[in-house]
């Protein structure tokens, strides 16, 4: 028999990574934030923030994009002053893309806005019920079958 509590969080784990939901999410958060930014350019800048100074490749294999399309978005970016490519000083022949002060401020002011929707939406929720959510939750996030 199949375990019904792994199907009822794989169902919502869908729902949630469902590229469309992401996408929307992307352009509300980022409304506003000038015109480089936006639901295509947000996950490398956001996920540029988790990894630290870091080439195209290995961005897009965080980001879950190819290097061309993390080079293309990173170009309109830089332009925007929110990264800047250095070279690499492991390696003189690649280049790194690191993050400026505006653009750690670009990803400051996102996970701000998301923290206070997914604020919004738990204030319903008993407190308690809240945090137990966020502490299992990274529990899973550490622990379950998503880890690096």
């Amino acid at each position: 028999m199949t375990n019904p509590t792994g199907h009822e969080i794989a169902e919502a784990l869908g729902l949630l990574l469902l590229r469309g939901t992401r996408s929307g999410l992307h352009a509300q958060l980022v409304d506003g934030l000038g015109e480089a930014v936006d639901e295509l350019t947000y996950p490398v800048l956001s996920g540029l923030a988790r990894t630290g100074p870091c080439s195209a490749a290995d961005l897009g294999r965080e980001a879950g994009l190819d290097r061309t399309t993390v080079t293309r978005r990173a170009d309109r970016l830089e332009e925007a002053g929110l990264l800047r490519r250095e070279a690499d000083p492991g390696d003189r022949r690649a280049t790194l893309l690191v993050l400026t002060d505006a653009g750690q401020g670009v990803v400051r002011a996102t996970r701000e806005r998301l923290a206070a929707r997914i604020e919004g939406s738990l204030a319903s929720w008993p407190a308690a019920d809240a945090r137990a959510f966020a502490r299992l939750l990274r529990l899973f996030a550490e622990e379950g079958p998503f880890q690096a």
